[in-house]
């Protein structure tokens, strides 16, 4: 099995994003791996392997506007079944 189970990408539409300050928080406050957080100070992409993507999505929606948001089980996938 997976440590961190689920692939959750998304983007964060906003003013004033800061990909550094996003890129911290994540690594303080979600235990996780795989962390892309890359963009500029209006639009952010993020992907993370996480257990709770509930909690990322809770937060990138606190700074702003998420869509185009996966969230992939790779252990599904490793199993050879639909994610």
């Amino acid at each position: 099995m997976l440590e961190f189970r689920y692939d959750t990408q998304l983007l964060i539409e906003g003013h004033g994003l800061d990909e550094d300050a996003i890129h911290d928080y994540f690594t303080e406050h979600f235990a996780g791996d795989c962390l892309l957080a890359v963009g500029d100070e209006d639009l952010i992409k993020i992907h993370f392997h996480t257990n709770k993507p509930w909690e990322v999505l809770e937060y990138c929606a606190s700074l702003g506007e998420i869509y185009d948001i996966v969230i992939e089980d790779m252990d599904r996938q490793a199993r050879g079944l639909k994610g």
